[in-house]
């Protein structure tokens, strides 16, 4: 069986992960580890994540968590992430990042990394929105800037979230922009206000929302004079990213050093 450790194990991706992980019968969940502030160090991570009693306390000991388990899951913050990766360089075990909100400077650390021990690092798990991705190539392609299309994206979370725009949407704006002949540092545009002017073609206009429980709701929007396109992806419970994290803590097992995406684990 697949030994892994959850990181974040008390937060509501954590929980998740908890709970797909015991509902697979490959995995055997090893330590889950939260901060040292917590309220709930010593009860059982099972327990909190619904799934009943697995014998599994919650512990602030990421070495020893980290030593136990032949895969980590870690969806908690950037600074956590970090010091959790720095952690693995003496135990090298392989690593599923599905923490979002990094820097450019905190992404070259992690590609650092990951010439020591493998990561799978992707702002999302579910396998509907990495098709999104490979769709989004496509219709950025057709619909292009120089056939005079705006491109626009919407996407709507839960209030608790602290970042914005989501990991999701950037890197499929990543990808239309770069399919569809624009550069996203240069047009992008996080929303507009007072008297803008004219849109220009380059534009691409990124549109966040944050209210009540929305899980995660990720739309692109191709529009020119006369038609509009639209394609996205909305999640219902977030056992759809928690699946995908699993799935990518069985393909990770014994792979070579080196950073992956979901892309690599769904072979797409």
């Amino acid at each position: 069986m697949l030994k892994i450790s959850i990181l974040g194990s008390a937060g509501r991706m954590g929980k998740s992960n908890i709970l797909s992980a015991f509902q697979d019968k490959e995995i055997k969940i090893v330590s889950a580890i939260e901060s040292s502030g917590s309220p709930v160090l010593g009860e059982d991570a099972g327990v909190l994540a619904g799934c009943g009693e697995i014998q599994v306390p919650i512990d602030v000991d990421l070495p020893g968590g980290i030593n136990q388990a032949d895969v980590i899951i870690d969806f908690t913050n950037p600074e956590s992430t970090l010091k959790a990766l720095e952690v693995n360089l003496k135990y090298k075990k392989g690593f599923v990042i599905g923490t979002t909100g990094f820097t450019d400077e905190d992404k070259s650390k992690i590609k650092e990394y990951s010439k020591q021990f493998p990561i799978v690092f992707s702002p999302n798990y579910s396998i509907g929105v990495n098709v999104l991705l490979k769709i989004t190539e496509l219709a950025a392609s057709l619909l292009n800037k120089e056939k005079g299309y705006d491109l626009e994206i919407i996407e709507a979370h839960h209030r608790f979230k602290k970042d914005a725009p989501s990991g999701t949407a950037l890197r499929l704006a990543e990808v239309a922009a770069k399919f569809s002949g624009r550069d996203l540092k240069k047009d992008a545009v996080y929303g507009r206000e007072g008297i803008t002017g004219e849109r220009s073609i380059d534009q691409i206009g990124m549109i966040t929302m944050r209210a009540g429980d929305i899980i995660g709701d990720h739309k692109l929007v191709f529009c020119t004079l006369g038609e509009r396109v639209e394609i996205g992806h909305i999640a219902h419970t977030r056992e759809t990213f928690s699946k995908g994290a699993i799935l990518s803590a069985k393909w990770l097992k014994d792979k070579s050093p080196g950073l992956y995406s979901m892309a690599d684990v769904l072979n797409l």
